[in-house]
Parts: structure tokens; sequence; C-alpha cells
């Protein structure tokens, strides 16, 4: 999967979509460290170790660089930023019962802003899975020979216990 780059001195408005969710009862907002092991257990089950390490750094991180959507106290969906490495946007993941509903671009905006705040000028989005949606989104444009980027080399998951 290529990176895509994404210029954030042009990030379009995103309307009333967090004040929607917000109506509809759901929360976008920074992780708080107290959460870190909830955060991880929850990504680690629904989606890959991987990507709880990322939160891990993310959250450790002052100011926190990750991003939760939360339901009726129940969490469902993050989005972190500086995890890997500077400027790089990821890993983001919405519970698939929830998606549809805007809670993955309102996390990916919150991110986005939080850099360009941050003094950013632009943002990475590291090995992005969906480019067309990321383009669409908040033009994000492919990086020419970037896949598979930082992540060549990987050291592969060891096998699960229960293979």
């Amino acid at each position: 999967m290529p990176d895509q780059l994404v210029k954030l001195y042009e990030l379009p408005d995103q309307g009333t979509l967090a004040s929607d969710l917000r109506a509809g009862g759901i929360e976008i907002r920074r992780a708080l460290a107290p959460e870190k092991h909830q955060i991880l257990t929850w990504v680690r089950e629904h989606f890959n170790q991987r990507w709880a390490d990322e939160c891990d750094v993310a959250i450790a991180r002052l100011p926190v660089t990750c991003y939760i959507a939360v339901e009726k106290e129940k969490l469902i969906g993050f989005a972190c930023y500086d995890a890997t490495c500077k400027a790089f946007f990821g890993p983001t993941g919405v519970d698939e019962s929830c998606r549809g509903k805007g809670v993955g671009k309102a996390l990916l905006f919150a991110c986005l802003e939080a850099m360009r705040a941050e003094g950013y000028a632009y943002a990475i989005i590291g090995a992005a899975g969906p480019v067309d949606f990321y383009a669409r989104t908040v033009g994000a444009v492919e990086i020419p020979g970037s896949s598979p980027g930082i992540y060549r080399g990987i050291l592969p998951l060891p096998p699960s216990p229960s293979a």
C-alpha cells in the first residue's frame, strides 16, 4: 500500500460532522493516559498487535497523539499520528458495527487538525489502505515509490499461541 501526502494548510471544511456526531452521542477526543490499557486491548482485539503497539507510543506522547471515538462509554474507534514516524497519520480504525456514520472521517480530521495546530504543513498517511477515501476526503495524493516505505523489512509477527 502506498503512502499518501496531505496538505494541512488546505484541509477542507468538515462542516457539522463533529457536532452532528456529538448530537448523536458520539464523542471524538484525545485519549487519556489512564485509558491506555483499555485502548490497547481494544485495538489488539479488533485490529492487530502492530496497531496496538503504535497506539501505545501515541498515548505515551505529550501531548497524546491518539484520538478516540466513544459512544455510550464504549470505545468505537481510534486514530493516531506521530506514532511510528513524525508527520505520519495512522493507524486508524472503527468498529465494524459503527462504520458509515462518519466516525473515521471525524477521527481523521481531529488528528490532521491537531497536526496543523502543532505546526505541520503536511501529513503523510502511512501505508494508506482506502486511498480513494483519503483522496476524496482530504485531497491526499499518492507518494510515488512509497510502498512498502518505512515498513520495509519489518520483523514478522510471531505465530499466535493458538497456532
